[in-house]
């Protein structure tokens, strides 16, 4: 079960090393002007920025030896930079308000007016202490330097403030799966719950509760109906009639459904309830007013736990997170291997403009089948294996998916006992034995169970479980356990089990409403106990909210072809009679085919269409390769790789001319090879590289032909498209001055890798005015760390001492190279960020980037807009009439360039969901946008519009996709620097058994084998392997 966590609000392919972009030959200069110019024009094609763009000379500085060196900063005026280092014992020094630099407002976080209360989590004491220390420097007059505020406290901080609505699109209603709630005016009261001995199942702790609430609600809790939340805190509506009470708590053995393993009996606890606090209403309502800034997380809190109490007491429903999940609320589903997936719904309590809601959503999850454990394992291993042993490969497999699972047994009649699997002996069944006595008397595992339980056990070449404490196992034998119903897997799944939660899952837009308002009419919240109790109604409609649909923009394609422009039509469109805007250049290639199905004759020919595509579209393409395709066995991949790569060279190198481009043909199921291809030759053979499955090399679809010539230009440096209003500088806020683009995401190991680190990923633009071509870099980090480290990082030189480095100033200096400019904006888009941790991210990763302008330049601090952007949320939007056929796509789904800040948004802060695609199955998520930082005054209508429009720049095909590129390119990042990593060959942990290892079997003694599974505190993170200078240069992470 997942733990909740008590305070925060509910929250909602490839990749790179470090690389500097080049211009390409084909690239021209443009004069810095509002548009192409005339001899541009006469060219017959935009010619970008490849190389050098020379813009204005005042965003100029002098350039050294990768840095800048000398001029002022940006932003209109001197300003006090940084200093590299601060006090120590400041971990994070003052953030500082960049200078404004143009007439708009600026947006940075506001002072709250009451001191007294808070937005920050308060568990979050990193975070207060460095608030703490935080200092924000008041918005002054332009040219002027701004004036350091007195250092506030942690509850001080605010996000910025909404600058109003947009006004850009056409206007319509659409509903959100959002159900508007009503609050009566109660006192809500929190008492602090102690129970000892200590309980750390929740399931246990409500157990007690909820026996102490039958036994004294009338006599001692004065006839409240409290709320708990399983661990520390209830809270009642109105006092109780005590300060302190200590009550005595019997359960039986029954009642304890946690206990595995444990000696029957009854127990006793003691509990001690006592008052902490009152939580304010009026502080809800004057921020919901917008009149407060900092949100009342305790009241919000309590809410949420008063609306979550029947189906957490309720029997049949499992709680994960904020979701519930019951076979009864839908057909249970097989996904193969032992487990099948539930449905359920997810619901949390927000606070919003119009008020407090109820955000419903539909959840499924995978469950473990609660099978024979006998028969969970053929279904693992996917084949009979009762005949014969396990392999070493099988022992592996069995371990992994059943670590932690809770069995019971059967063999002992009606006494169900319960236990938790903690590993798998190493020896069979009918080799373990272990002492009966002191005396060492040794009896076998298949003797004790015939003697005790009369029971024969069959498959005695299979090992036994073995449970309990780890420290002190017992051993059972598979075949008399059974796995416990309602446990929910939480290890990765595979890719088949993957598509098959993806069918049960997959519903149409209004398939998933009416799912939605059935869940909402099955709670019956209006007749819920708890939720009378503390005055809380719920609408039965979903909100409908006022939307707008932005306009798509038009994309510039290459004079020579016949359509030299265009406008999406709902988010789509192709390549039809259109060149690339800028081709990039393949002159020396090669083919290596490692799919036994595809004879050299079949690779010949889809290399020759492949290439016909690209050279269609607009690239340069030498239709012949620099040696003929040729084949390879999978098993000996890397020497293959190496041969032909060595032999290529050896024809090109006395030239001075290198590899452009690797065609590789995998079979359709290729395991751990296209990984391997990757990190081969991006961090050793240097190569750009381009993957097709088998069965497109077959098929040969123009569709697919023309996306594989996208992501192979823009792998050898070209631009497939450009907006009309960047070239024309017409983009809202970024076209006025040089403006650099930022995306960061941090992908972290899936649940049950206990030491594998987390991937960062930082993306920044490396051309102006066009915003289209992104360099990329990657770091790995401390298993699950959310903050990106290495944005700025010291390190010592043993020449040059301390040098500052990182990804912030590595991107930035590329960006000049390749520009001939300094930025003199920045906009940040950050993915991955949860609600919860705002806070953290902000101060550490904006100071980041503070530092690492200012040791580019002294006072160098260009104006720097945050902005989160969330996926992982529960907000749907849908069409007010399905049936209408102008306000929805072939998908059913709303149309792209929805977007919608107001009603269901922050009552206060900066904030829109933004649907910038179409649909394609099932109902789409809209991105949710929330500003953290603005120093460069964006109104509402331009970052919306910035951030829909360049959703139509993603190189990778011609769609326009659901997130802002940037943070799209640093997820693919992440994602491809995960094959850099050493594979893992380890089960994970083990376990010691046998004679000298184990316990035995239930109800005996013996020794201690200690477990070696754990989360891996303290492991040193191995960096990445150093992707190839050339490879850094271009976006080949497409």
């Amino acid at each position: 079960m997942v733990r909740k966590r008590r305070t925060p609000l509910p929250g909602a392919g490839d990749g790179s090393e470090s690389r500097e972009l080049s211009g390409g030959s084909d690239h021209g200069s443009q004069h810095n002007t509002g548009g192409p110019t005339a001899s541009q024009q006469q060219r017959g094609g935009y010619q970008g920025q490849g190389g050098r763009n020379r813009g204005p000379q005042s965003g100029r500085g002098n350039f050294s030896g990768g840095e800048y060196v000398g001029g002022h900063g940006m932003g209109g005026g001197r300003r006090g930079g940084l200093s590299p280092s601060g006090p120590s014992r400041q971990p994070i020094p003052e953030l500082h308000q960049a200078t404004q630099t143009t007439q708009g407002r600026m947006h940075p976080p506001t002072m709250a007016s009451d001191a007294g209360s808070s937005s920050q989590p308060p568990e979050s004491r990193e975070t207060a202490q460095m608030l703490e220390q935080l200092s924000i420097r008041q918005e002054g007059s332009i040219g002027q330097a701004l004036q350091t505020a007195v250092p506030c406290s942690s509850k001080s901080m605010r996000f910025p403030r909404r600058p109003g609505k947009g006004t850009i699109g056409e206007k319509c209603i659409i509903k959100a799966n959002h159900f508007f709630a009503e609050l009566a005016d109660k006192d809500f009261h929190h008492y602090d719950v102690s129970i000892t001995p200590e309980v750390t199942s929740r399931i246990l702790n409500r157990q007690i509760m909820k026996k102490l609430e039958s036994l004294y609600n009338k006599s001692h809790l004065g006839g409240r109906l409290p709320v708990y939340d399983g661990r520390k805190s209830l809270y009642t509506a109105g006092p109780l009639p005590f300060t302190s009470k200590e009550f005595n708590i019997t359960l039986s053995d029954e009642d304890d459904e946690d206990r595995s393993g444990s000696r029957r009996g009854e127990r006793e606890y003691r509990v001690i309830i006592k008052l902490a606090a009152r939580a304010d209403l009026h502080h809800l309502g004057l921020f919901l007013q917008g009149r407060r800034d900092d949100a009342p997380h305790e009241v919000l809190q309590v809410l949420d736990i008063v609306l979550r109490e029947s189906p957490s007491t309720s029997t049949g429903y499992c709680a994960v997170g904020r979701s519930f999940f019951s076979p009864k609320l839908g057909e249970r589903h097989s996904l193969g291997e032992g487990l099948e997936c539930w449905r359920g719904f997810y619901q949390s309590i927000r606070p919003t403009q119009n008020g407090l809601s109820l955000n419903i959503d539909m959840s499924t999850t995978a469950f473990i089948e609660p099978l024979p454990v006998v028969e969970f394992v053929t279904k693992l291993l996917n084949r009979d294996v009762t005949s014969r042993p396990l392999s070493d490969s099988d022992r592996v497999k069995i371990k992994k998916a059943l670590r932690g699972v809770k069995i019971e047994v059967t063999h002992r009649g009606n006494m169900r006992r319960k236990y938790r699997i903690s590993g798998l002996t190493s020896q069979t069944t009918r080799e373990l034995t272990f002492p009966v006595d002191e005396g060492g008397t040794m009896k076998s595992v298949i003797r004790y169970f015939s003697d005790t339980y009369g029971f024969n056990i069959q498959h005695t070449h299979w090992p036994c479980l073995q449970v309990g404490n780890p420290q002190k196992p017992n051993y059972l034998p598979m075949e008399v356990c059974k796995i416990v119903e309602g446990q929910r897997y939480s290890k990765r799944l595979n890719e088949r089990q993957i598509t098959e939660l993806l069918k049960v899952t997959c519903q149409r837009p209004k398939e998933r409403e009416n799912n939605i308002v059935k869940t909402v009419d099955g709670n019956r919240y209006n007749q819920d106990r708890y939720a009378e109790e503390f005055g809380i109604k719920i609408s039965r409609s979903l909100a409908r909210v006022e939307a707008r649909v932005l306009p798509a923009p038009r994309l510039k394609y290459h004079d020579s072809g016949r359509i030299k422009d265009c406008r999406p039509e709902v988010g789509c469109w192709n390549m039809m009679h259109k060149r690339m805007v800028n081709g990039g250049h393949v002159n020396h290639w090669l083919c290596i085919n490692f799919s036994r199905n595809v004879q050299e004759t079949v690779a010949r020919d889809f290399c020759s269409e492949l290439v016909e595509m690209c050279r269609t579209s607009g690239m340069a393409f030498n239709p012949e390769p620099v040696l003929p395709p040729t084949s390879g066995r999978p098993e000996y991949l890397e020497k293959v790789l190496r041969s032909r790569f060595n032999e290529a060279m050896s024809k090109l190198r006395p030239i001075g001319k290198s590899v452009d481009l690797l065609i590789v043909i995998l079979p359709d199921n290729n395991g751990p090879l296209y990984g391997d291809i990757k990190r081969i030759c991006e961090t050793d053979l240097g190569l750009v590289s381009q993957c097709c499955l088998t069965r497109q090399v077959f098929r040969k679809s123009k569709q697919y032909l023309a996306n594989v010539a996208l992501k192979i230009n823009v792998k050898v440096g070209g631009r497939n498209t450009v907006l009309v209003d960047a070239i024309y500088r017409s983009l809202p806020v970024v076209s006025d001055e040089p403006t650099i683009v930022f995306g960061a995401d941090v992908t972290h190991p899936p649940p049950g890798e206990d030491s594998s680190p987390s991937i960062a990923a930082v993306v920044a633009s490396q051309d102006w005015p066009e915003i289209t071509k992104y360099a990329g870099l990657v770091c790995a980090q401390a298993h699950r760390e959310e903050l990106i480290k290495d944005l700025y990082k010291p390190r010592e030189d043993p020449v040059r001492g301390t040098v500052d480095s990182g990804m912030i100033k590595e991107l930035l200096v590329s960006f000049k190279r390749e520009t001939g400019l300094k930025p003199r904006r920045i906009i940040f888009y950050r993915d991955g960020v949860s609600e919860g941790q705002f806070y953290q991210v902000l101060l550490h990763e904006v100071d980041a980037i503070r530092k690492a302008c200012n040791n580019l330049e002294p006072e160098y601090q260009p104006p720097i807009t945050f902005v989160v952007v969330q996926k992982r949320h529960h907000t749907r939007l849908f069409a007010n009439n399905h049936a209408d056929e102008r306000t929805v796509d072939k998908s059913g789904n709303i149309l792209p360039g929805t977007v919608v800040d107001s009603d269901i948004c922050h009552p206060t802060e900066f904030d829109f969901y933004l649907c910038s695609h179409a649909g394609i199955k099932g109902t789409s998520r809209p991105a949710h946008y929330h500003v953290l930082w603005d120093e460069n005054g964006f109104s509402a209508d331009g970052l919306q519009s910035l951030t829909n429009k360049l959703c139509y720049t993603y190189a990778r095909c011609t769609r326009s996709v659901s997130i802002v590129p940037p943070a799209y390119y640093a997820h693919l990042a992440a994602f491809r620097a995960r094959f850099y990593m050493e594979r893992d060959t380890s089960d994970g942990g083990s376990t010691t058994s046998g004679v000298s290892g184990g316990r035995g079997p239930i109800g005996s003694g013996g020794a201690v084998a200690k477990s070696t599974r754990g989360p891996a505190a303290g492991v040193t993170v191995k960096p990445l392997p150093a992707i190839k200078e050339n490879v850094k240069r271009v976006m080949f992470y497409c």
